[in-house]
């Protein structure tokens, strides 16, 4: 709930919005979103999310800051090598908006982990590096019908696309062989593909929360840097599918 003018004014420009105004306003303040992954695409998300008034933001991550990461990751500075990226973000984040609620957790993101943190909020937003936290996201989002907003980067394309729980597609869906071997070697990058695509899981991500527009769900949106170009791909559900699939 707005609790002063100084809210009304912070967030005016959003509360102009018809399809926003006061209403939406407190959609956001009441939302609670966990965001998985600190880093190049969790940045942007968490500064995004928090700039529009986002109440409560839940923030999982067990990596500390390295100087490899500030090339990309936004919410890190020089100053917080060697910390754990989630007291880094928090720093910074109570520091932009200090009237919202952040919840942290230094840990690794399992399936046992995930049980414990996904039925306390919303909706979740992946900004993960590796598949088996997608699939660890996926399965108990539909266990728990919670939306999730997929991201993911490499060299000069980034995708994003949203699943909604009960119906598919699901992640399963779109990458049939998530549980296959992973790449040993990071993809290179540049840091502003992490946040062009962070930004869109931010404004998928205030989509579902203020039921307006029309999500990415059963599209995946492709982004060429290179081409400075945006594909849609259609995601067709698999009704085989183990996740999401007629049971």
């Amino acid at each position: 709930m707005m609790k002063n003018a100084n809210d009304f004014r912070r967030y005016q420009r959003q509360i102009m919005l018809p399809q926003i105004g006061e209403e939406g306003q407190e959609k956001l303040f009441s939302a609670k979103v966990l965001v998985v992954g600190v880093g190049g695409l969790g940045s942007p998300v968490l500064y995004y999310l928090a700039a529009a008034g986002v109440g409560t933001l839940g923030m999982v991550d067990a990596d500390a800051v390295d100087a490899t990461n500030l090339q990309r990751q936004v919410l890190h500075w020089e100053r917080d090598l060697l910390k754990p990226k989630v007291l880094s973000a928090l720093e910074k984040l109570q520091e932009f908006n200090s009237s919202l609620n952040y919840d942290v957790y230094s840990c690794s993101f399992d399936l046992e982990t995930g049980r414990q943190l996904i039925p306390r909020y919303d909706l979740v937003v992946a900004a993960v590096d590796n598949r088996e936290s997608r699939r660890v996201i996926n399965q108990v989002c539909f266990e728990t019908n919670r939306p999730w907003v997929e991201g993911a980067v490499g060299q000069f394309t980034g995708v994003v696309t949203v699943f909604k729980p009960p119906g598919g597609p699901c992640y399963r869906c779109l990458y049939r062989d998530v549980q296959g071997a992973e790449e040993n070697r990071p993809p290179g990058l540049l840091g502003t593909l992490a946040g062009v695509i962070g930004v869109l899981q931010a404004q998928e991500a205030l989509k579902i929360i203020l039921n307006i527009g029309r999500p990415l769900v059963g599209r995946l949106l492709i982004y060429d840097s290179l081409e400075a170009r945006f594909d849609l791909v259609e995601i067709r559900p698999d009704p085989n599918c183990p996740i999401c699939g007629v049971k």
